[in-house]
């Protein structure tokens, strides 16, 4: 797997670099934001670990950039660990968060669980491999792409993930805690705003609010929104 790194602090950068190295990973590592978006526009890396205090240009902003152009996967690893650091670098197209300092076993198994949902193929499972419509959404497993009324929608691995997990039951209501567990794909202990940032993100690009109606003090539920 090829891994960007991107972090000003040499000896966590080096830290980082030793233990994926050791997990049979393959890493380059930048220590600005400029270097950072020139190189996901310059290559394809199978995953963008990026750090939010850079000397240059903030690390939010360089993931957005990164993201209008790609659909690299993009974990943040930064020290901000509020709530509203999260939040945002999960509306400006992160995949993921982990707060520093993390250990080496948790970032590679982050790693891993980001990859396996940004596959372009299915593996094993039959849902993967179908094509789903509901009313004009359609929702395309194997080639991980989304049409609305035959438009493209251009979602993030996680934005994916979560509509396809949605539409997996449509009119059904999900739980908070059950689409964090599955769809995220661990034991989650914080905060559930990090659905509702990518519920947001989701609604606004596929562009009618009422697709993922909002069940109160329980959770989501997607269905055909009415005329």
């Amino acid at each position: 797997m090829n891994v960007l790194l991107v972090e000003d602090d040499a000896s966590v950068a080096s830290s980082v670099m030793d233990g994926l190295q050791l997990a049979s990973m393959t890493v380059s590592h930048v220590d600005t934001g400029q270097k950072a978006i020139e190189q996901a526009s310059s290559r394809a890396w199978q995953i963008v670990l990026l750090d939010l205090g850079l000397p240059d240009i903030d690390g939010q902003e360089v993931c957005r950039t990164i993201r209008s152009t790609s659909d690299v996967p993009i974990i943040i690893l930064s020290a901000r660990g509020d709530e509203i650091d999260r939040v945002l670098a999960l509306e400006f197209g992160a995949d993921d968060y982990l707060v520093k300092p993390f250990g080496m076993r948790e970032l590679v198994a982050r790693i891993k669980a980001v990859s396996r949902r940004a596959r372009p193929e299915g593996e094993g499972v039959s849902k993967t491999d179908s094509v789903q419509s509901i009313g004009s959404l359609t929702i395309d497993r194997r080639a991980q792409r989304v049409f609305v009324d035959d438009e493209e929608v251009y979602l993030t691995a996680k934005e994916f993930d979560l509509l396809a997990y949605l539409a997996q039951s449509p009119d059904a209501v999900h739980r908070r805690h059950d689409i964090m567990n599955d769809v995220w794909d661990t034991n989650w202990y914080g905060t559930t705003k990090t659905v509702d940032a990518h519920i947001a993100a989701v609604r606004k690009k596929i562009g009618h609010p009422d697709w993922i109606e909002s069940v109160r003090g329980v959770g989501f539920r997607l269905s055909v929104p009415h005329q």
